[in-house]
C-alpha cells in the first residue's frame, strides 16, 4: 500500500467526517433557532411581556436589551463554533480524498 494507507484508516476518517457533518447539522439548527428568536423578540410589541425559561420556571424578562445582547452573543459564539466545524470538515474531506487516492494507487 502506498504511504501505508489502510482501509481501517480510511474508515476512521470517514467516521470522523460523518460525525463532524452531524455536528454541523445540529449547530446549524441552533444558529437558525437563535435567528428566529432574535427576530421574534424584535417584532414583539414593547408593551407585551417577554418570558425566558430558566430551569423549570418561566420568568418575565425585565431588560429586553440585555436579553437581546445575550441572545446575539450566544448566536455569535455558536456561529464561530460552526465555522470551526466547517473548516474541520473541509480538512477531513481533503484528507479522506487523499487517502483514498493513495490507497487506489497502491
Amino acid at each position: 500500500m502506498a504511504d501505508g494507507v489502510s482501509t481501517e484508516e480510511i474508515q476512521a476518517i470517514a467516521r470522523e467526517l460523518q460525525l463532524v457533518r452531524s455536528q454541523i447539522q445540529t449547530i446549524s439548527s441552533q444558529v437558525s433557532e437563535f435567528g428566529i428568536t432574535i427576530e421574534a423578540l424584535g417584532k414583539q410589541h414593547p408593551d407585551r411581556p417577554v418570558y425566558r425559561s430558566l430551569g423549570n420556571l418561566l420568568l418575565e424578562v425585565e431588560d429586553r436589551e440585555k436579553l437581546l445582547k445575550e441572545l446575539e452573543s450566544s448566536r455569535d459564539a455558536v456561529e464561530e463554533h460552526l465555522k470551526r466545524l466547517i473548516d474541520r470538515e473541509d480538512g477531513l474531506r481533503k484528507q479522506y480524498e487523499q487517502m483514498v487516492e493513495d490507497f487506489e494507487d497502491a
